[in-house]
């Protein structure tokens, strides 16, 4: 045997706020369209992604750190209200 277990896994992805790793069903996936953080919801879009907690402190943190344009590799800063409306709805 190669010691590989058959368990189903399901993918891990860093949030970019926080910097925790877990299940890619739990963070939000976000792409750059036209200069704007748009919020993936169905994981469709073309693009480079990043990830992120659909919470307010990790999507501040994430805009704090600058680390939209870092991870999406893109220059210059990004609009995010968008983004804040989807996470705004979607908090506890």
């Amino acid at each position: 045997m190669s010691g590989q277990t058959r368990a189903s896994c399901c993918p891990e992805r860093t949030c970019v706020g926080c910097r925790q790793r877990s299940a890619r069903d739990g963070l939000l996936r976000v792409v750059v369209i036209e200069g704007r953080c748009v919020p993936d919801l169905r994981g469709t879009l073309p693009g480079r992604g990043a990830y992120v907690h659909p919470t307010t402190v990790c999507l501040e943190l994430a805009v704090r750190r600058r680390a939209f344009p870092r991870a999406l590799r893109v220059q210059g800063p990004l609009d995010v209200g968008e983004l804040r409306r989807v996470v705004g709805q979607t908090a506890p």
